[in-house]
């Protein structure tokens, strides 16, 4: 009897470890995924007749880009060729643009949607900076 008694609490104490270990785990890797995933830049931008604010947008190799751009005057467009981006912008509604800066260098964006006699003029510039270590 007594040697049931101490295997049932062996059972017991065996179970409570690994029921410990795995309430632990999940809360590791999760810890592991957000290390490992890259911070969101969030920037505003207005689109109106015949400009962006801003114009020029720095950001980071390797950042999670999130633009919020509202056309103020009448519907635009957002057009950024190097990451296949091509979204209408409807009037006084913030559209949300997201992408990854997976690359360096300086890639030019436009209006896509003809606004005028200076559409052609509406244009920026998205500069994306090598890593920093």
């Amino acid at each position: 009897m007594r040697l049931k008694r101490i295997g049932f609490a062996l059972l017991v104490s065996c179970a409570s470890v690994t029921t410990g270990t795995l309430a632990r785990r999940p809360r590791a890797l999760s810890q592991e995924v957000s290390a490992t995933t890259p911070a969101t830049r969030e920037i505003q931008m207005t689109a109106k007749k015949y400009e962006f604010n801003p114009s020029v947008i720095t950001v980071t190799k390797g950042e999670r880009v999130k633009l919020i751009i509202t056309a103020t005057d009448r519907d635009h467009g957002f057009k950024l060729d190097a990451f296949r981006i091509n979204q209408r912008l409807k009037k006084g509604e913030p559209t949300t643009v997201e992408f990854t800066a997976d690359r360096a260098g300086e890639f030019p964006f436009q209006c896509s949607v003809v606004c005028g006699m200076g559409h052609h003029k509406m244009k920026g510039k998205l500069v994306v900076q090598g890593e920093t270590n």
